[in-house]
């Protein structure tokens, strides 16, 4: 029988040890995503979706990923990618390309001003980890809450569905 079972006021619900360390989990995803966010906007004039997709396109390298492949790893619908990948484009960090396999499809990849922001971010974004992330937590213990999170990531996204 699920330990969820044996709930059955509010109360037990709220105060329930799984559900307080889920709530924990987000709340500490939110607070760093916000702050960490803050700190790439306010140092390197880009938000952390727009580093994340950077990151995505670093990953790939030459020729470039398809929009479809961009908006699957950020958990976007392709028209959000789209609008980003648009907005990312006028900023001069990416160009589109055609696909060298597919003459109709289109290729994202990073520009030479893509590829040094993208540095310049992770810098910073590497020092604030270390800050806000890394620190906070015993030493001893930090390799291998990275390890859990990694499983933990690897787990919630093969039980989504892959865009077609």
């Amino acid at each position: 029988m699920s330990e969820g079972a044996g709930i059955s006021t509010a109360k037990e619900a709220a105060d329930h040890a799984l559900v307080l360390a889920f709530g924990r989990l987000q709340g500490a995803a939110n607070r760093l995503e916000y702050i960490l966010g803050r700190a790439l906007e306010q140092e390197c004039g880009i938000s952390h979706l727009t580093y994340e997709v950077l990151l995505i396109l670093g990953r790939a390298g030459d020729p470039g990923l398809p929009m479809r492949a961009i908006a699957q790893e950020q958990v976007l619908t392709t028209g959000g990618a789209t609008r980003l990948v648009d907005r990312m484009e006028a900023a001069g960090l990416v160009e589109r390309m055609e696909a060298p396999d597919d003459r109709r499809g289109r290729l994202v990849r990073l520009t030479p001003l893509g590829a040094e922001t993208t540095v310049r971010a992770s810098r910073v974004h590497v020092e604030n980890i270390e800050r806000y992330f890394l620190h906070p937590l015993p030493a001893e213990d930090r390799e291998r809450f990275a390890e859990d999170l990694r499983i933990l990531s690897h787990a919630a996204r093969d039980l989504l569905p892959r865009l077609p």
